[in-house]
């Protein structure tokens, strides 16, 4: 007859140990992360992104980082590696740090393209908005022939912009352009649109207006046509007068969509190289140089300073990606989701 001792070996015990944990560790889920999890539940659409990734990882991401690095040395035309026929000439740019940065934010270059840069984009982003929301509160109401205004309207935006610029530059031409023409056919003297900087300042955010309403104005008309019908009867019903129909129901509900135009005009205004460039060429002068063309100077006209153009890239884009998180964040403290 076997007789107990009332002691548990070790090896008993640990093996007793075992099976509760074994026991407990099934009765319990494990845990699993937030990027496993969502690559476990839509790794589908994670494979048909991939291909996409990957590309702009390629087209955008490696020039970002050349591009940073550049900024970073010495690099001008003089020390940048070429090659001559059979002759391969080395690099012998050096890395200088954040010298390229200092120089251009304690210049008064920078300040004064940034003002005008500033300018430019408000001026241009707010009578986009402002002309966008009258054009489609006219179209969004029952008119005749509406179909052709619609078409009519959204053709400067279907234009490439090198074609707008060129056709309005043919149109501020001084001597034979069509709109001093109309001038002098009133009795007015010709302006020289581009020859001088406040006329040549104008006349381009008039191009630039004239291209991108049509978006705001095909956006904001989506948006009006999401509000429902029944929000303006009830009110019409209530006795609200036109003015506080749109204050309390057209504004609030176009807040999503103006929001997200708002913030795109602006980063496409901020950056809108080719009409400035193609109608004024920056000038008269540098007048009308904002700083993405004078970018573009940098690295590709004269004694190309490819360093310091890549500096003023950087510069660029750090203030856009700014200016977009101050955006999204008042957004937020308004309540919108963005």
């Amino acid at each position: 007859m076997a007789t107990s001792t009332g002691r548990v070996t070790g090896t008993a015990r640990d093996r007793a140990a075992g099976a509760a944990d074994g026991a407990r560790g099934r009765g319990r889920p494990k845990k699993v992360g937030p990027i496993r999890r969502s690559m476990s539940q839509y790794w589908y659409a994670w494979a048909m992104v991939a291909p996409v990734v990957v590309v702009t990882a390629i087209l955008i991401g490696w020039p970002l980082v050349r591009g940073v690095y550049l900024s970073l040395t010495d690099a001008t035309e003089a020390t940048m590696g070429r090659t001559i026929g059979v002759n391969v000439i080395p690099s012998t740019y050096e890395f200088i740090g954040i010298g390229n940065y200092l120089d251009i934010l304690t210049g008064g270059l920078f300040w004064d393209k940034l003002t005008w840069t500033v300018i430019w984009t408000v001026a241009c982003v707010g009578l986009h908005y402002g002309l966008g929301l009258g054009l489609a509160l006219l179209l969004n109401r029952k008119l005749r022939f509406r179909s052709a205004y619609r078409l009519m309207l959204i053709l400067p935006w279907a234009i490439p912009p090198f074609v707008a610029a060129f056709i309005w530059r043919y149109l501020y031409n001084s001597d034979f352009g069509v709109i001093n023409a109309m001038l002098k056919a009133t009795g007015l003297g010709a302006v020289g649109w581009l020859d001088d900087p406040t006329t040549a300042k104008i006349a381009v955010i008039a191009v630039n207006v004239w291209v991108g309403v049509p978006f705001m104005m095909v956006a904001l008309l989506g948006g009006l046509q999401s509000i429902p019908g029944e929000l303006y009867e009830a009110a019409e019903v209530d006795g609200a007068t036109p003015w506080q129909r749109f204050r309390h129901i057209t504004v609030p509900g176009l807040r999503t969509v103006s929001s997200t135009i708002v913030l795109l005009g602006t980063i496409w205004t901020f950056n809108m190289f080719p009409l400035i460039f193609l109608i004024t060429g920056g000038g008269p002068g540098s007048s009308t140089e904002i700083l993405v063309t004078y970018a573009y100077r940098e690295a590709f006209t004269g004694i190309r300073n490819y360093s310091g153009s890549a500096a003023w890239g950087v510069i660029i884009l750090l203030l856009l990606v700014v200016m977009a998180l101050v955006y999204r964040r008042a957004l937020r403290k308004q309540g919108e989701v963005w």
